[in-house]
């Protein structure tokens, strides 16, 4: 599966830490930046695959669950740190489900968004495999 734990350098103070994004930390362009708040516990979000959009999650505030499927395989991911960010390649069945209260994710992509590129039904994704 085309996923990777990304640690996003940090600079640690006692007032608070700052964190830090820059070009040689996400290994791809970023087009497009977003991001997920005030999602109720028990939504599921994402549903989807890319074709050939790559992605960055990273949980800023608070806490998720990122269910990754490749079409044999299934890989759950809790994203609870925001000096850490889940690198997902294009191809991987993703969603987002268990979010905490006030959990904010942050989405880092590489291009922007076109229709075209998203696969939204689970059948035609695994058809596509």
């Amino acid at each position: 599966m085309i996923v990777e734990i990304l640690n996003i350098p940090k600079i640690e103070n006692s007032l608070g830490n700052i964190a830090v994004i820059e070009n040689d930390v996400i290994p791809f362009e970023i087009k497009r930046v977003y991001y997920l708040y005030d999602i109720p516990s028990s939504a599921i979000r994402g549903g989807h695959a890319h074709k050939d959009l790559q992605q960055v999650l990273i949980a800023i505030s608070g806490s998720f669950d990122v269910v990754l499927k490749d079409g044999t395989s299934v890989r759950t991911v809790t994203l609870n740190k925001p000096d850490k960010g889940l690198l997902i390649k294009y191809n991987i069945w993703r969603e987002l489900e268990n979010f905490s209260s006030g959990a904010v994710c942050l989405v880092l992509a590489s291009d922007v968004f076109h229709e075209a590129d998203y696969i939204r039904n689970y059948d035609e994704f695994l058809k596509s495999k």
